[in-house]
């Protein structure tokens, strides 16, 4: 049994019980919330500019059709080649096409979840394009052969240790603790990667429609140097990414440095309209912009959980939510993690096969209220349980709950249904987490909480 449900149970029981990997998640969190609040603080009104940022991204994905099309024509205004890609498939055979139309052998790449989400960079090893990550938490987790651990912080789950170990072996390096010495060996060997690289591949944050530009917010400045050296520069982007204006930025960008890294602004904010122009020095000489759909416009034809699409995949959500602080990002198998992987994987890859994943939730609202654009998190998590149980209903769970609703409307039966659970309370501890045990999924790690001795009724009938 090697299900994706099976593998996110498995490895959820073994990190949940890691309590080394549970303290330093948290640990780093902790100190991510302390900055969020303080840059937070400096809003003039948090709450209203969430309420501002939603209703952008409503009219965005609202008029998805007319958006896109004028971004891609002032793209191509500009000498930029759009592609369209249906699904994941599509985007793979496109960006290897270039590839191999251009002999390219060595290919750089910034920070782009989207290229995770469509598991690019086994298509390209596989096609003889070598691919290297860029971003530093992205080039330590490549090197691990691992996914990103976070949307935004995708080594956040490594020790400097851990990771001085990795380049000792990897790179030949000398030990070290020091971080500023662990990024100077990074930077020494991906400099020499960029002058290599014959492609250049980005992510982007935003797409602005009004001025047909790339958007993308990095502080390490490791996207420019992928877009700059390079003689063709690829931007793949999901087409949700779009927003109307370019004064929308104004809000989005301060808004996503203070929910992903708890800071002001980021260190690099630059904007693309297309390959070189006449009189500039520097720049590529081929820009193709990558536009995938893989299954959000069917998210977008489903009014109840469109807004699903507004996500701006700051992290925010991972970072307030009890469960992923427990079993950590890769336990969820899969390019999004936490709340927001949990509401949308189950539309990009099928709701049935990851149905589990919106069952990972407490319910607590947590993600709701740490959403800078308002996504309805867990209200989309129960909906995703309310429609697998339409797709495919387990007929135990249909027999179970028409049981409660005759028993919860007989005031007869409910009373006796009491008497009967409190003399079973007495006798459960002898059968407590055996096979025998009624309820031994909750109590191999929970008690079961004591019912009352006295029911309401029974008290307000004394008092009478």
């Amino acid at each position: 049994m090697n299900t994706s449900a099976h593998q996110f149970h498995e490895q959820a029981t073994r990190l949940s019980h890691d309590l080394r990997h549970r303290a330093l998640i948290q640990t780093a969190l902790e100190k991510y919330e302390v900055k969020r609040d303080e840059k937070k603080a400096v809003f003039q009104d948090w709450q209203g500019a969430r309420q501002r940022a939603a209703e952008i991204k409503w009219e965005a994905v609202n008029h998805l059709d007319a958006y896109l099309v004028d971004f891609a024509r002032k793209l191509e205004g500009r000498g930029t080649k759009v592609h369209w890609a249906e699904n994941g498939e599509q985007a793979r055979e496109i960006i290897v096409g270039i590839a191999r139309a251009k002999g390219a052998r060595a290919l750089i790449k910034s920070k782009s979840m989207t290229s995770e989400e469509i598991h690019l960079n086994e298509s390209l090893e596989q096609s003889g394009v070598s691919v290297v990550e860029s971003d530093l938490g992205e080039y330590i987790v490549q090197l691990r052969g691992e996914a990103p651990y976070h949307i935004v912080f995708p080594a956040m789950h490594l020790t400097r240790d851990e990771i001085s170990d990795l380049f000792t072996r990897k790179l030949g390096t000398p030990p070290t603790k020091s971080p500023e010495e662990l990024t100077m060996i990074a930077r020494r060997v991906l400099r020499q990667k960029y002058i290599q690289a014959d492609i250049g591949l980005t992510g982007a944050n935003f797409a602005v429609a009004e001025t047909g530009m790339i958007s993308i917010t990095e502080n390490e400045g490791n996207s420019r140097l992928t877009s700059a050296l390079p003689k063709t520069m690829i931007t793949l982007l999901g087409i949700e990414k779009i927003v109307p204006q370019l004064a929308d930025l104004a809000l989005f960008l301060p808004m996503l440095a203070t929910v992903g890294a708890g800071q002001l602004i980021s260190g690099y904010n630059t904007l693309y309209g297309g390959p070189r122009q006449p009189g500039e020095f520097d720049g590529p000489e081929e820009f193709h912009v990558v536009l995938l759909d893989n299954q959000r416009t069917v998210l977008m034809s489903d009014p109840e959980q469109r807004d699903a699409l507004h996500c701006i995949r700051c992290g925010a959500c991972l970072n307030a939510c009890p469960v992923y602080r427990n079993i950590g990002g890769h336990t969820y198998g899969t390019a999004y993690s936490g709340p927001i992987g949990s509401v949308i994987t189950p539309h990009l890859r099928g709701l049935l096969e990851w149905k589990h994943l919106s069952y990972a939730s407490s319910l607590c609202g947590a993600c709701t209220e740490a959403c800078p654009v308002q996504v309805q998190l867990h209200h989309h998590l129960l909906q995703n349980r309310r429609n697998v149980n339409r797709q495919k209903p387990v007929w135990w769970e249909k027999l179970a709950f028409r049981a409660f609703a005759v028993l919860a409307n007989s005031p007869g039966l409910w009373r006796l249904a009491q008497k009967a659970g409190r003399l079973a309370q007495k006798a459960h501890p002898l059968i407590k987490g055996g096979a025998l045990d009624p309820a031994r999924p909750w109590t191999q790690s929970r008690d079961l909480p004591p019912l009352a001795k006295e029911t309401f009724r029974d008290y307000w009938r004394k008092r009478r």
